[in-house]
């Protein structure tokens, strides 16, 4: 069945539909043989607010929160339960929290515990939040963990904290301490591997172009050589030890990064020259416990749309000049840049703008540089900003400072509440699974790719497990519009669909093959059965 041409027909004229609104109809094109990366995950990360949230609040609005974040139950209706995440990030915090406000961090959500004690000893008890949470995801049978590293610990760093230096541009630790950094690492993995909660992944470095000497949270600076040699000190002691987790490098600031050599970053930019190509001498591919990937974040290249394509055209063109066998996760992104649409990142926005501009940035990960993961930057928050998932504050619109007294309040307990954007991520990540098959599906209505970024994004996702077809439909327009399957009975009349919109949270509504709608300003996923 797979070999026949599927036709998704929408006409080319627009219509008075239901109550008078201005449908449109067009021709989608869907080539299951004509394949493209296979889907690793969707992810986001505990950082930093589970320590506090998994450690103090009450049961019950903590275990609402796991399930909205990693369930693939449906209710009695038939409406999904959660989001379904098939990856979780675990934080190793470098020790700023036990610094206290010596630290020089002044938020306190933004320091971290350390298992690294300052005798040199481990105490397993720190980060019980983020351990609560990681038992969680393991009970509701996440496919992925990862943990990550942004900072060696404390007593490892030139400075003493968990912040660089000024002018620093290499690493922010003593000439004497990256093989203990690097047994640190591996040693927390090796304890999580044999207590039954494993890592399958270990992300050493994040952002490692950017100073981080701005103390408003841990990170160090990295250049490419650091990368290269401190990953060389892990490979090692994980083959020693024999471990099961990989190495999962990358954690670009930008996507510039990977494909430009720039004058101002020429020690940590060009990385997929400088360790992807096969005869680089940074080469990553030689070592056995590292993942074939590399990762980067989405972040300043979402806006315009022009930049927000063409940026993710090089990236892939780059990739597959050099080494198209290698993976390319988006593995990190909030709303930070300017832009006209939701204008910026401060100001929560729990409703449908930021959840559209949200899932277009997915889908051209998805559509144009092959991402063959995405993941979003923090699951909870309790700041006025929008860089959650779930939203945490005490009747308010959460924090609007480092130092609003709210944040010593909400360590224990408060309101909390889903977001449109958590729901539309899941219009992804709840049916997009772990070894699914992008595919390829072509909108044919004379529209620009440009001009499909504010009308009507199609990706197609083919599960050969379940023998179904997933479409994921991104409406940014204020039309509707209207899909019809032209096909000679491969598929089953009945359509599983599920919407997030202004009325709806993933709802689920039963449809059929003659008539499929995506609503204005939705985000939709259409589930079509082979017979």
């Amino acid at each position: 069945m797979q070999r026949v041409l599927l036709m998704l027909v929408i006409l080319a004229w627009p219509y008075l539909g239901v109550f008078g609104q201005v449908q449109n109809k067009v021709l989608l094109k869907i080539e299951p043989n004509q394949e493209f990366q296979v889907i690793h995950s969707f992810g986001a990360s505990d950082a930093w607010r589970c320590q506090f949230i998994g450690q103090y609040w009450p049961e019950s609005k903590k275990q609402q929160m796991t399930e909205w974040l990693f369930s693939k139950e449906l209710d009695k209706k038939g409406n999904p339960l959660g989001i379904g995440l098939s990856m979780w990030r675990f934080y190793l915090g470098a020790g700023s929290l036990e610094q206290g406000d010596s630290s020089g961090i002044v938020n306190p959500w933004r320091r971290s515990e350390c298992f690294l004690t300052a005798d040199g000893t481990y105490d397993w008890s720190k980060h019980a939040g983020q351990q609560w949470f990681l038992k969680q995801a393991h009970q509701y049978g996440v496919e992925n963990t990862m943990a990550f590293s942004i900072s060696a610990p404390v007593n490892y760093t030139l400075n003493g904290k968990a912040f660089s230096p000024a002018g620093r541009t290499s690493l922010n630790i003593k000439d004497d301490r990256l093989d203990d950094y690097a047994h640190f690492l591996v040693k927390v993995c090796e304890y999580f591997e044999k207590k039954g909660l494993g890592f399958d992944y270990l992300s050493p470095f994040n952002e490692p172009q950017w100073s981080w000497s701005n103390p408003t949270q841990e990170g160090t600076p990295a250049t490419n050589e650091d990368l290269f040699l401190f990953s060389y000190l892990l490979n090692h002691q994980m083959q020693q030890r024999g471990l099961k987790t990989q190495l999962a490098l990358g954690e670009a600031a930008e996507y510039k990064f990977l494909y430009e050599k720039l004058d101002d970053y020429i020690g940590s930019s060009d990385q997929f020259k400088e360790f992807l190509y096969p005869h680089s001498p940074f080469y990553i591919g030689q070592f056995s416990h590292a993942a074939p990937l590399f990762s980067a974040h989405s972040y300043f290249t979402t806006w315009p749309v022009e930049k927000l394509i063409d940026v993710r055209k090089k990236v892939r063109e780059s990739l597959d000049q050099i080494n198209p066998n290698m993976e390319f996760w988006q593995s990190e992104f909030c709303i930070l840049e300017r832009n006209d649409d939701i204008k910026e990142g401060n100001g929560r926005d729990l409703g449908m703008g930021t959840a559209l501009y949200v899932a277009r940035v997915i889908h051209y990960d998805l559509t144009i540089t092959n991402a063959t993961s995405w993941q979003w930057w923090t699951a909870i928050t309790q700041c006025d900003y929008k860089d959650g998932l779930i939203y945490i504050d005490n009747g308010n619109n959460g924090i609007p400072s480092q130092q609003h007294p709210d944040n010593e309040k909400l360590k224990y307990d408060g309101h909390f509440h889903d977001s449109k954007l958590l729901w539309a991520l899941g219009n992804y990540s709840r049916f997009v699974r772990p070894g699914m098959v992008r595919v390829n599906v072509d909108i044919d209505d004379n529209r620009s790719i440009y001009e499909e970024a504010t009308s009507l994004m199609v990706s197609a996702y083919k599960n050969n497990v379940s023998n179904e077809m997933v479409l994921v439909a991104v409406n940014y327009a204020e039309q509707e519009y209207e899909l019809y399957i032209e096909e000679d009975g491969m598929f089953e009349k009945e359509v599983k669909t599920y919407v997030t919109s202004e009325d709806h949270d993933l709802a689920f509504f039963k449809s059929r093959l003659d008539h499929l709608v995506v609503q204005p300003k939705s985000v939709k996923t259409f589930v079509l059965k082979f017979k």
